[in-house]
């Protein structure tokens, strides 16, 4: 008997060691796969938050160049002209409000609108801007500087003189007051800091204020200046962390997000270490006989379950499984947190319901696609309705799981993507209009110029105010400001459905009349421009007028768009040189191919 009971003993251990030993290898794959997937997620939100950073920078130099394109410099040593040009647009600036440089092409300062308080010419942080210049760079940055105690940091772009850089314009900025830091700030959370540090793993920006000027850790420096994405682990204050360093930006910077390697790990580490030692437990157990056996075996059955639901309930993302009729047969706990219905409230209705309008046709015509390829798997973007009625921007994957048994249907994963893809269409819509009055700048007045001759004539009106100047100097910039909304308004008011009105520089607008081939519709107009022009604005408590001087070009189709604006703005100076619109005797408007009207 006792001899039996020992083999059933035995028996009984070597069972539950065999089962045991392949839920740990179970278990481990399945943390290793969990580990991926988290890995990957995290590095594909950094490289997002990385290129938003990256189209930040590139548009704070977009100021520098329109400072190119609306003034000539002289590029003399000590020009008051220059001088004057730097001092006024760093005024303005929303991004270098703190100076601006003329240098030439070896570095040397020629004129600066500060006269103190710029890095000297030694400092390191001037190197990788010059190496980026001279590798020909239409863009360069530098790394952080410190002068008194503020950190400051350089972008330049080359001043062209027939396409040759016969000098360069450099915008100081203090880092600190960045749009990319207040971005920057948006990102924090409890869990981690988000860094964007120099080369030298100087921050720049920073979640956390404070540390804007410091260096990020002696591990994540030596991680620096690669091109992809890495993981670095390091200790700081006796903790573990964890830090993703994506480089490869444009200005050579990298974006940095750290946090505790306890807090990257998450609940899926814990839950695993808790399962082992279930398992452990269950084979010293074990000795009692198969019946512990099996009922260790529901134990961890149901354990398992949990993990399963919990890492459900706390995804980032709804994973939902559909039948071939498009209906929803089971959504994921995590529905209920995102789009605010209850786990199973959606089980039995159309995908389609929760599908935008615009976007069904779309999604129906991926879904069928899919459903003919086993094996396949379709992304798409579209708009889903919440429970409250509102539509969210989702990322899908859907992949053909019909010939599992276990799933029987297509498994879509959907991601929230709504914030990043506003910020993306309000990057794309600021890069293509006027800040101050809403109208498309001067790129996007090209674009629709170019786009309109390519088939059909276009007149071009080029509208200068008449007595901006004494008004903007009189009351100051913010009258001036006010002067130009109320100037755009009306003229907004005033031309057709058709036409395109848009703002390109400090007191000049253009006005594009597709279609138009007849000098009396011009006229007429240029007529109503000048007259909505000349009426009194209220600015600053008080009535003021000023005028408009307007040169017209009536381009023919496929003419040059770059030779139209220069003609029309070619007209409008000839009214200027004439006195202005004051100058113009009435009844003298007349329009031919190239005629100057006020």
């Amino acid at each position: 008997m006792r001899v039996r009971n020992w083999i059933a003993v035995v028996v009984s251990v070597l069972l539950l060691a065999a089962a045991g030993g392949i839920a740990i290898v179970v278990n481990r794959r399945a943390l290793s796969a969990a580990d991926a997937v988290h890995r990957s997620d995290s590095t594909e939100l950094a490289t997002n938050n990385a290129t938003l950073t990256g189209q930040l920078q590139l548009l704070s130099a977009q100021e520098l160049v329109e400072v190119l394109a609306e003034h000539t410099l002289a590029l003399a040593p000590g020009g008051e002209h220059d001088r004057a040009v730097l001092v006024n647009a760093a005024a303005k600036s929303l991004t270098f409000q703190y100076g601006m440089l003329l240098t030439d092409l070896s570095g040397k300062v020629l004129t600066s609108s500060r006269a103190t308080g710029v890095p000297p010419a030694d400092d390191a942080g001037w190197a990788p801007m010059r190496a980026q210049l001279t590798g020909g760079a239409g863009v360069a940055f530098s790394s952080v500087m410190t002068v008194d105690g503020v950190p400051l940091a350089a972008v330049a772009v080359p001043v062209l003189v027939s396409s040759a850089p016969v000098g360069f314009l450099i915008g100081l900025n203090q880092v600190a007051t960045t749009s990319l830091q207040n971005y920057t700030v948006q990102l924090s959370s409890a869990d981690h800091r988000t860094d964007v540090v120099d080369g030298a793993g100087v921050v720049a920006a920073s979640s956390e204020p404070g540390r804007i000027g410091g260096r990020v850790d002696a591990a994540i420096v030596a991680a620096l200046g690669g091109r992809d994405t890495r993981f670095v682990e390091y200790r700081s204050g006796g903790a573990a962390m964890i830090a993703i360093v994506v480089g490869g930006l444009p200005s050579g910077y990298s974006y940095v997000r750290a946090e505790t390697k306890s807090s990257f790990d998450g609940a899926v580490h814990s839950r695993s270490q808790t399962v082992n030692i279930t398992l452990i437990a269950m084979l010293l157990i074990g000795v009692v006989g198969i019946s512990v056996l099996g009922y260790r075996t529901q134990i961890q059955r149901r354990r398992a379950d949990e993990r399963f639901h919990a890492l459900f309930q706390h995804a980032p993302d709804v994973v939902t499984v559909i039948d071939r009729d498009s209906r929803m047969i089971f959504t994921s706990p995590s529905s209920e947190a995102i789009l605010g219905f209850e786990p199973g409230q959606m089980n039995g209705h159309s995908v389609f319901d929760l599908v935008h309008p615009d976007d069904r046709e779309q999604m129906r015509e991926h879904l069928e696609a899919l459903l003919t390829d086993p094996a396949g798997v379709h992304r798409l973007q579209c708009r889903v309705r919440s429970a409250s009625g509102h539509y969210r921007w989702f990322d899908f994957t859907a992949s053909n799981q019909m010939a599992n048994p276990a799933l029987t249907g297509v498994v879509i994963n959907a991601r929230d993507i709504s914030e990043n893809r506003a910020f993306q269409e309000r990057l794309a819509h600021e890069a293509q209009h006027d800040p101050l009055t809403g109208l498309p700048n001067r790129r996007r007045m090209q674009d629709a110029l170019g786009s309109s001759l390519r088939c059909d004539p276009v007149a071009v009106l080029f509208v200068d105010l008449d007595g901006f100047k004494p008004i903007n100097d009189a009351y100051g910039h913010e009258a001036g400001d006010e002067l130009l909304r109320q100037v755009a308004e009306r003229l907004s008011g005033c031309i057709r459905a058709g036409d395109v009105l848009a703002r390109v520089g400090g007191d000049e607008f253009v006005v594009l009349m597709p279609g138009v081939v007849s000098p009396d519709d011009v006229a007429a107009t240029s007529q109503r421009v000048r007259q909505v022009v000349e009426m009194p604005f209220r600015i600053a408590g008080r009535h003021v007028t000023i005028g408009a001087s307007v040169g017209v070009h009536l381009a023919t189709p496929a003419e040059d768009p770059d030779a139209a604006l220069r003609a029309a703005d070619h007209a409008m100076y000839e009214i200027k040189r004439a006195g202005g619109s004051r100058a113009l005797r009435p009844g003298t408007e007349r329009v031919g191919r190239h005629r100057a009207l006020d």
